[in-house]
């Protein structure tokens, strides 16, 4: 990070441990449009809005304190994992492939006799701006893992690869099997795999915004890796092939791209119907790609928080949905049922991160033959 942008987040940090929220999401959203200086906007003037344009894929900013951990999770932190021991752990590490290096943290839940065996493993993808202690700390899988005996992953985009933290969901180049971010993650996901035996037919992916966008991306290109999919507020693989195309797919919605050669994971999708972030068209497109021509179920109802949804069920089987498909009503661009300690969340509404882990459990691998 360059100093002047670090400097304009160490003060945004300031102003929010003084009590001065709007100066500090204002001063934050001059950090990410490249604005310099680091003299605070006046608390008394109203926040801008962000514009449609440029790269960034979600919403207004919160500025997430060292002291803010994920439920769930222990306050030990190492620098490197190890092969699991028993113990709880919340471990920060980094990964090599192919000459370039990805920071992760991972989340290994403690030891218990009703999880013997090899256990399941959750790549969670962070939309823009975050990184992986917001992201877990928003979305509260950890807290969730911990009683299912699940590890989770997540990963954090490097600001060199892009500006925003995003991942380059919209770039040919990172839309393929074997190339780019897909590949670097499919790595990542393997040595993880392999470094504390998790069970390999139990191994998911779930992203928010420019993360669902890529986790799809990667439940499509390695179908034999991923068994099930979770698309958070993002859009179908394929949407977009460079930048100019991303923003009028956010913008107005996109169907799928032409996905020649890429298979089909059972998938759970999210959308808000008031999100001016990422049109809901895409969630739309998300499950309409997956579900083929599988006929749906719907129902509609009110979450514990009042919110209301409708859920559509397709290609149910005698065991498990293929596909899930929540439309979220009155909710914008955010992580639904999350957490306050996290950026972009919608608390009270629909719990994704337990409706996703739900949703996983009830999917494995096929057999090989």
């Amino acid at each position: 990070m360059n100093h002047p942008f670090r400097d304009m987040l160490g003060e945004a940090t300031r102003l929010t441990q003084g009590g001065h929220l709007m100066a500090a999401t204002q001063l934050i959203q001059r950090a990410l449009r490249g604005d310099g200086g680091t003299a605070p906007v006046p608390a008394a003037s109203p926040p801008p809005k962000r514009p449609g344009a440029g790269v960034v894929i979600d919403a207004e900013a919160r500025v997430i304190h060292d002291a803010a951990r994920p439920a769930g999770h222990p306050q030990a932190d190492t620098s490197a994992p190890g092969h699991f021991a028993g113990a709880e752990q919340w471990l920060r590490a980094s990964h090599s492939h192919q000459g370039r290096q990805l920071a992760y943290r991972l989340y290994v839940p403690p030891a218990q006799a009703a999880h013997a065996g090899p256990r399941p493993l959750i790549l969670m993808l962070h939309g823009c701006t975050q990184d992986a202690d917001d992201f877990a700390a928003g979305t509260r899988m950890n807290a969730l893992a911990r009683d299912a005996g699940v590890l989770v992953l997540y990963p954090e985009q490097v600001q060199r690869a892009n500006a925003q933290k995003c991942w380059n969901w919209f770039k040919t180049q990172h839309q393929q099997r074997g190339r780019g971010e897909p590949e670097l993650l499919a790595s990542l996901t393997r040595q993880v795999m392999a470094q504390y035996g998790v069970d390999a037919s139990r191994v998911y992916v779930a992203g928010l915004s420019a993360g669902g966008a890529m986790a799809d991306i990667l439940g499509r290109a390695y179908p034999e890796l991923f068994a099930a999919v979770g698309v958070h507020s993002g859009l179908a693989t394929g949407a977009a092939s460079d930048l100019p195309s991303a923003l009028a797919a956010m913008r107005s919605g996109a169907p799928a791209g032409q996905a020649s050669g890429l298979a089909l994971r059972p998938i759970i999708v999210f959308h808000g119907d008031a999100d001016s972030t990422v049109h809901p068209a895409n969630g739309a497109a998300v499950a309409g790609a997956a579900r083929g021509s599988s006929p749906g179920q719907t129902t509609a109802d009110r979450a514990p928080g009042g919110q209301r949804f409708t859920r559509t069920v397709y290609g149910a089987g005698s065991s498990a949905a293929a596909v899930e498909y929540w439309q979220l009503q009155g909710a914008g661009h955010a992580w639904s049922g999350g957490s306050a300690a996290g950026s972009y969340t919608a608390p009270g509404g629909v719990d994704a991160s337990a409706e996703m882990l739900r949703f996983f459990l009830a999917h494995r691998q096929p057999p090989r033959h």
